[in-house]
């Protein structure tokens, strides 16, 4: 048998490391970025088309090269900055492996124009797939101009792969801003099929961030700086009551290069212990300077992870940092040792206990079914509270208006069967428990539903059959109200304005990324905000739901969550009875969009069974 190992070809070894570096448009575009920023500019320029699918062009106004460093620009591991292994170590900059462009240059049409300030003409260089079709001079201003064209042109499994324009454009937004916050003595412009997204002036460092956050931001945050032996933080993290469900505004750079860290953002959380939810994500901006010695920027092909030297030490001064930026403004968690009043409860006979969890049993294609003795313990831990003992009628649950029209007798005696007719043990109301479920009889037995999941069904289908062809009534602002975005939600709305019409919305675009509400629909429930509402559906569409023009189930999904009946939210009867007939007017009643249980069904013959035992 002959010899098998052989060296592959340099354009195909290029195309398998490009596949390392280069992973979507956005990967160009940072690559592209940091060369800008080594290189000293004062100014750079992103120009992009289709989501960088056809152009990325990234113009500064740095050193530029000589006619040898061009070329030699697009050769594998090329660089000016490493000398020796030891290099490594003290790296400061952001592009030192020499891959980008050798990498870029495989899978595109790249065309180069560079000059240097003493030098009288630059030099053009244009490449297809790592072949070199001209090499030139050129006139062109002092600096680097750098298109890439066609992005993985000739690889077709790989550009079959990239998301829609809107998608790879905010894969690209993120990556500009994390560039650009990182670097506000810096001017930054960027621009998408011939439209100014960012125009950003050298600036401090808060006006940067509130530049590319959005005006809101600036309320929100609390400076951060502190100050230890070879390890420095400031920058800046968000007020507990600004934080969301959803990722997105977390910004964290070591030495000006930003990283992910899932450790030290469990540091930072853990500062913000007992301030916000589980669930919920603060906003941080933070900046580490620490001696490059101590750290190992080469441990991943994009850069974006980091290993320290002593992790440990880092995360406790990280979260030492917040927790006392968060004191210094007198931002510290209260004790409510005050019982919750909120809470319709209902009265049971003595012996019973406290306590509520949901289980969802039902089958949902059947609308009755027995429950299991687990899920029978669990209701009735839910429906007991303990009694009032100055109510001598509390355990019959006589004197509460709340409570179900039912009388309760005491346990039959031995022998004695139950009777399972409805009659006058039946309640003839719809009945709220801990303002988050509804008791409702059915001929045989009760159903509990879930307030919230039911309304968000029936929310999903009016706004479904809305975007199909039947708009909703809008109801006019007599005072327009303005919202003002950032550029990724600006996107993102601008994208969804037609759907969000014929929900009700009457949103109209007004200038740079700032919109104008002139009409909300005309059904928002009593209290509901539009804007508000507006602000949900961006988050939720950060969190897990992306949305875009023409994905009418994923809007209405996301509107309905946000717009339903929160837990906690009283109810009256009439309206808790319009919840239960719409809900089961429903052409799918038992699940919500989201696929949790609506309802969950108890039979008499259980119940008698319970109380036998």
């Amino acid at each position: 048998m002959g010899d098998i190992i052989k060296l592959l070809p340099d354009a195909i070894a290029n195309q398998i490391a490009a596949g390392e570096v280069i992973q979507r448009p956005a990967s160009v575009v940072k690559e592209l970025l940091e060369n800008a920023l080594d290189a000293g500019s004062t100014r750079i320029q992103l120009i992009l088309k289709d989501g960088g699918k056809q152009l990325i062009q990234v113009v500064d106004d740095g050193c530029g090269m000589s006619v040898t460093d061009a070329r030699m620009s697009f050769e594998r591991h090329a660089t000016s900055k490493i000398r020796s292994a030891d290099d490594l170590f003290h790296i400061r900059t952001m592009g030192f492996r020499g891959e980008a462009l050798a990498s870029i240059a495989s899978v595109a049409q790249v065309e180069l124009r560079t000059r240097r300030q003493e030098d009288t003409l630059g030099t053009r260089i244009l490449i297809e797939g790592t072949t070199i079709k001209a090499q030139e001079d050129c006139a062109t201003t002092p600096g680097t101009n750098l298109s890439v064209r066609n992005l993985f042109y000739n690889v077709p499994a790989r550009r079959k792969f990239l998301k829609s324009d809107s998608v790879e454009m905010r894969h690209i937004l993120e990556e500009f801003q994390r560039t650009a916050i990182a670097h506000p003595d810096i001017h930054f412009a960027l621009h998408h099929n011939d439209q100014e997204v960012y125009h950003l002036p050298p600036a401090n460092q808060r006006q940067r961030v509130v530049a590319v956050l959005g005006p809101n931001s600036n309320k929100k945050m609390i400076p951060v700086e502190e100050d230890a032996d070879r390890l420095f933080i400031s920058g800046f993290v968000g007020r507990p009551e600004a934080a969301k469900k959803s990722r997105g505004e977390q910004y964290l750079y070591v030495n000006r290069r930003f990283i992910r860290s899932g450790y030290l953002h469990h540091a930072i959380l853990s500062a913000f212990e007992e301030l916000i939810g589980d669930d919920q994500h603060p906003l941080y901006v933070l900046f580490l300077d620490i001696d490059p010695e101590r750290i190992d920027v080469n441990v991943h092909p994009t850069k974006h992870e980091i290993k320290f030297e002593d992790e440990r030490l880092i995360y406790h001064f990280v979260k030492v940092s917040v927790r006392h930026a968060l004191g210094q403004y007198h931002i510290v968690p209260t004790l409510d040792f005050e019982p919750d009043h909120s809470v319709a409860s209902s009265k049971f006979a003595p012996g019973t206990t406290s306590g509520m969890r949901e289980k969802s049993i039902s089958n949902i294609n059947q609308t009755q079914r027995s429950a299991t003795s687990k899920d029978w313990q669990e209701l009735f831990t839910v429906l007991q509270q303990p009694l009032e003992a100055e109510n001598p009628n509390a355990s019959l649950g006589l004197d509460d208006p709340l409570a179900p029209a039912v009388t309760l007798k005491s346990g039959p005696a031995e022998g004695e069967q139950l009777s399972t007719h409805s009659g006058e043990r039946t309640p003839t109301k719809p009945y709220q428990i801990h303002q988050s479920y509804i008791l409702t009889p059915i001929k045989s037995g009760f159903i509990l539903i879930d307030q919230k999941s039911a309304h968000e069904r029936i929310l999903y289908e009016q706004y479904l059959e809305q975007l199909q062809g039947q708009p909703a009534r809008i109801q006019k602002e007599l005072f327009p109200r303005t919202i003002e975005l950032n550029p990724v939600d600006g996107q993102v709305i601008r994208s969804l304005l037609a759907d969000l019409l014929q929900l009700g919305f009457d949103l109209q675009e007004f200038g740079q990324n700032t919109f104008i509400l002139h009409g909300v629909p005309a059904n928002l429930l009593p209290g509901q905000d539009a804007l508000t509402l507006i602000q949900r559906l961006l988050e939720q569409h950060k969190q897990d739901h992306p949305l875009k023009a023409g994905n009418q189930e994923a809007l209405a999904k996301s509107l309905a969550r946000q717009a339903a009946y929160r837990r906690g939210t009283p109810l009256e009867e009439a309206v808790m009875q319009n919840l239960i007939d719409r809900l089961f007017a429903c052409s799918m009643p038992y699940k919500s969009p989201g696929g949790r249980h609506c309802f969950i069904t108890y039979e008499l013959d259980e119940l008698a069974k319970r109380f036998q035992s």
